[in-house]
């Protein structure tokens, strides 16, 4: 005992520093258990497919008379306050099997327009007595203001005319006819009013 309290005096203080690292230095080099953890799931990655919705046996309705527009202007009417538009739109109605009418329509708004013109439209609607061609029976001219137009059956060829008195005789059924403006007048709403006054002679 005394010779290991001799043997432990005799060991300086940076003898002793070293020995305690070597120590450290041997529990950090022991090998480490590696730890265990926890995998991760799995992503499963789907393609973006969409779904359509099923088809509903909801359908529109069909108009009663097929429609088309010959004439819409933008009208300025100036006031003390400045300057006020409207618009004035002229359609044509018919169901291509003899029955045809022009209306009129003005507000300010040209879908409100259009909605006076189908309606005015189908309180002027006339219906015609036509051939067993499709055509009319005989020539007729009419005057409308300043807007002369001239019909004339013309069998095998379609219809031969301009204007919008071309769109009154498709929509109302006519195929076989020639038809002439005489006057000068480009006013689509005259020559339509002249085909329409043209036309009526052949009421049913």
């Amino acid at each position: 005992m005394t010779e290991n309290k001799e043997e432990k005096k005799n060991i300086t203080p940076v003898e002793e520093k070293t020995e305690k690292v070597e120590k450290t230095t041997e529990v950090k080099n022991t090998p480490k258990k590696a730890e265990e953890k926890p995998e991760a799931p799995k992503r499963t990655f789907t393609k973006n497919v969409r779904t359509r919705r099923p088809k509903s046996n909801f359908e529109r309705p069909k108009p009663e008379f097929d429609q088309k527009i010959i004439d819409i202007r933008r009208v300025t009417r100036v006031v003390k306050g400045g300057r006020r538009f409207s618009f004035s739109v002229v359609m044509v109605l018919g169901n291509k099997k003899g029955s045809v009418g022009v209306g009129i329509g003005k507000a300010g708004d040209t879908a409100l327009a259009i909605e006076k013109a189908i309606r005015n439209g189908k309180k002027n609607m006339i219906k015609l007595k036509l051939t067993e061609n499709n055509s009319i029976p005989y020539e007729v001219e009419a005057k409308y203001n300043s807007s002369v137009v001239v019909f004339r059956p013309a069998k095998g060829r379609g219809v031969v005319a301009g204007s919008s008195a071309r769109t009154i005789l498709e929509l109302a059924g006519v195929t076989e006819v020639g038809a002439k403006v005489l006057s000068r007048s480009k006013n689509k709403l005259n020559n339509a009013r002249a085909t329409i006054k043209a036309l009526s002679e052949f009421k049913a």
